[in-house]
């Protein structure tokens, strides 16, 4: 077993396309951290408006925690995009190399292939994730410094300093939760196709039809809303709030697990039928 997974890893970070997904976070964390620290006063009184008449702020609020926050919120629409460019790749991409006869022969059998496969889309998936969190942390605290984290969302929250890295560290793992169901439902799609393109275009047009349908304002959509794994991706966001949320955390958690779970499980049921023909 050890074997087919090491393969499989080594196979995936061989593969150049599997690198986008880091040169693209790699430009454009840079960029936005830059602009930011052009923008630094402003961006705070965007954060804070309709707030600075009443309270004063004081110390290092636009910090290194600060523009993790804002890069990982408003980034967190694209990465599905960039996981799936890897994860759609990995049962598509062996078709169309037309390498699954000879991968098949080899003494392992379908499901553990697949298996092995599987868990080398969820290690690619936390690779991005924790790189766009880790250069995010890295690059702002060398720009912009430490102090609290100050969260301007729906009630504004503000962390003290010493609680912020585990409240990161804990917002990238259950960010890394969330992007396996992206990643599942690639994995799902690279199934069906012969095409590396096929899983991409089709899991992104899933993740925009859900996020369409919880946007628009109508009563059945809203009654649709609890049904989508769209609905629960921000939960990496409960990890900021205060106190945290842990019975939410919980049952998005479950929800998020048992729509990879269930995912994977048809994509077993496809994979161990299918007539192999190239």
């Amino acid at each position: 077993m050890r074997s087919v997974l090491g393969n499989e890893l080594l196979k995936t970070y061989l593969r150049w396309r599997s690198y986008i997904a880091f040169i693209a976070i790699a430009v454009v964390v840079p960029l936005v951290l830059v602009a930011m620290k052009l923008n630094a006063e402003a961006m705070l009184r965007g954060a804070t408006r309709g707030l600075s008449q009443d309270f004063l702020f004081l110390g290092n609020i636009v910090n290194g925690y600060f523009v993790t926050y804002f890069i990982m919120n408003a980034l967190w629409i694209h990465v599905p995009f960039l996981l799936t460019l890897g994860a759609g790749d990995q049962l598509a991409g062996e078709a169309t190399a037309g390498t699954f006869r000879i991968l098949l022969t080899r003494p392992a059998s379908r499901s553990r292939i697949l298996t092995m496969k599987y868990l080398t889309t969820l290690f690619y998936t936390f690779t991005v994730v924790a790189f766009l969190v880790g250069l995010s942390v890295g690059l702002g605290l060398l720009l912009f410094g430490g102090g609290p984290l100050l969260v301007p969302a729906k009630i504004l929250t503000l962390l003290p300093a010493q609680e912020v890295p585990w409240r990161i560290l804990l917002a990238c793992l259950l960010a890394t939760w969330g992007m396996w169901v992206v990643a599942s439902l690639a994995f799902f799609f690279s199934s069906l196709v012969d095409n590396a393109l096929g899983p991409i275009v089709g899991t992104m047009a899933v993740i925009i039809i859900f996020y369409v349908i919880s946007g628009v304002p109508v009563d059945l959509f809203r009654d649709m809303r609890p049904y989508l794994f769209t609905t629960y991706l921000d939960i990496w966001q409960k990890a900021l709030e205060s106190p945290i949320p842990w019975r939410e955390v919980l049952e998005s958690g479950l929800i998020l697990g048992a729509f990879g779970v269930g995912f994977f499980g048809v994509t077993w049921y496809i994979f161990v039928r299918k007539d192999i023909l190239s």
